[in-house]
Parts: structure tokens; sequence; C-alpha cells
């Protein structure tokens, strides 16, 4: 079977420096699914804002602490764009949502309209707080779409995105301090979605995030069929 003919919806869940943003660009090419990336949606939403839009100057000041963005407003972007890839008849990849067990609520009933529950999977990619620190407190990616430059040493001397040519930065929001609470933001608000959805029925798969990329990428595709 071609397994880009079914299609999934993808849901990838793990702490900060797991590898989310790469695996979902590596799944999204190879399987030619469509990537639903929250945080480039915010990032986008902010940096379109009008420079005295309050709301939106709020989020920003969210964001640059570690802290989760307003609910309400990632719930309607992110259904928004499940809306549209669902309505394409696309295969989907998640990154980086549902963040909460309330946003998990009403987002995987959107996506329940145009996957069925026996395509939904659940992937779960596991890392400790000490390697998600070591890695998220030197993460570059490319100032253009966000894409991630993996913390290995073959990427050490790369400065321009292999994918769009634009410069590589480090993200601003990556401070030691930012990158330990963000760990711990996750714990508490994110860790326990898994439990939710486990418990709604979709299937759940679990990937050591410790390996290396292409590791972390095969054990996901052999479990995923």
């Amino acid at each position: 079977m071609n397994t880009s003919d079914k299609k999934l919806a993808i849901i990838l869940i793990g702490p900060p420096g797991s590898g989310k943003d790469t695996q979902a660009e590596l799944l999204a090419r190879e399987l030619k699914f469509v990537e639903i990336k929250t945080s480039k949606i915010i990032e986008d939403k902010l940096k379109s804002a009008e420079p005295n839009d309050a709301v939106m100057n709020h989020e920003k000041e969210l964001k640059q602490a570690g802290q989760l963005n307003t609910s309400s407003l990632v719930e309607a972007w992110a259904i928004e764009k499940i809306d549209e890839v669902g309505k394409s008849g696309a295969g989907l990849v998640t990154n980086g949502w549902p963040r909460k067990v309330t946003e998990a609520e009403t987002e995987m009933l959107t996506v329940e309209k145009y996957y069925s529950k026996d395509s939904i999977k659940v992937v779960y990619i596991t890392l400790s707080e000490e390697e998600s620190v070591k890695r998220n407190s030197k993460r570059r990616v490319c100032e253009k779409n966000g894409h991630p430059i993996p913390n290995f040493l073959e990427y050490k001397d790369t400065v321009v995105c292999p994918q769009d040519g634009s410069p590589i930065i480090v993200r601003q929001d990556d401070n030691l301090d930012t990158v330990r609470h963000r760990y711990k933001v996750y714990q508490e608000l994110t860790e326990p979605v898994l439990d939710f959805l486990n418990k709604k029925g979709y299937s759940l798969i679990t990937i050591n995030g410790e390996q290396p990329i292409e590791s972390v990428h095969r054990d996901i595709l052999d479990k995923l069929w």
C-alpha cells in the first residue's frame, strides 16, 4: 500500500525540544500531508498585528515570557486551518496543538469532522527536562519560516537555511530561564492532554525522543500503520 494514499491525522505531542518541528516537517514531506504548526500561526498573527493592538501586544508578552497564548485565540486560528486542510482531503500533521485539555475538546471535534477515529494517530515524543533544556537553550531556526536547525554537530556551521535560504537565528525566547519555564508549563498543561486523548479512545503511540532524528522518524513511520 502507498502510505500516502491513507489520509491520517497525525497529532504530535511532546515537550519543548522533543523534535516536533523536525518530525512534522519530515512526515509532511514524506507522506505528502499538510502540516499545521501552531507556533508558526501565532508568529504570523503577531507579526502582522497593528503596533497599537492591545490584545496582540499582550499575546506577544505572553510568548516572550514562555507562557501559552490565549486559548480562545489559538483555538480559533487552529480550527480555521483544520477546516481548510480537512476540506482539501489531504492528510494532516499537527505540530504544537492541542496544548491544553480544553483546547483538545474543541479542536479534536473539528478533526473528527474530516478524519475517522481509527485514522487519528496521537504520537507522544518523550524527552527529559535535562535534554529539553540542553536542546532549547541552543536552538536555532531560519528567520523566514522558522524551519528548525537541529542541535547536532553536522549542523554546527550552518548559517543559511537549507530549505529557503534565509539567515539562521537564535529564538529570542530561548534563554535558559524561559526554556525551563516552558518545560514546566508543558508538564502542567499539555501532558494531561495525552491522558484525555487516550481515554477518548484515540490511538496513542509513544516514541523515545532522545534518539537521533532518523531513528525517531523511522520509529514513528513503523508504528503509524
